[in-house]
């Protein structure tokens, strides 16, 4: 089964406390893990896995943004990868970052009628399976991604965020 290491920090933001974020993401994530283990075949390193989330503001991921995408404005979630990996591929003792803020998610959870929880796990998944090599850069990966977190979330009892949408 995938072990993962995963250290969390808060940066900015109005966020809940690190142990409530702590446990909503080794829940989350671990169950993420799971599922692609076991229904993906997803190999994983006998040692644990680390990963890093960092909690931020519109303001630092706007930052981050423009320097490592070249797009100067805030968004939901930024990962990366400590090493290029293709789907299925095995991840080595550092899997990535995983950046989030604050205020874009609780704005798009307002705008998609969700709650702030639902959609940060939502989010949470979307940003690990970038770190496994997932992408949707066109519409056959965006449809394995999108896939993939659609039947995550459902293990959560949570709704395909991608109802009525065409992929990418």
């Amino acid at each position: 089964m995938a072990e993962l290491d995963i250290q969390i920090g808060i940066e900015e933001g109005d966020w809940p406390s690190e142990e409530a974020l702590q446990a909503l993401v080794e829940r989350v994530l671990g169950e993420a893990a799971a599922y692609l283990c076991t229904e993906v075949g997803q190999p994983f390193p006998k040692l644990a896995t680390e990963l890093s989330l960092v909690f931020t503001d519109d303001a630092s991921i706007r930052e981050i943004n423009a320097e490592w995408r070249d797009q100067d404005k805030p968004t939901n979630v930024l990962s990366f990868p400590a090493f290029p990996l293709k789907p299925g591929g095995m991840p080595g003792p550092m899997l990535g970052d995983i950046v989030i803020a604050r205020e874009t998610v609780e704005r798009e959870a307002v705008d998609l009628g969700k709650s702030f929880d639902d959609h940060l796990t939502h989010l949470m998944i979307h940003g690990f399976l970038h770190l496994f090599g997932y992408d949707h850069m066109n519409i056959a990966e965006a449809e394995v991604m999108e896939g993939l977190e659609t039947r995550i979330l459902a293990g959560f009892g949570l709704s395909d965020p991608y109802a009525g949408q065409d992929p990418v």
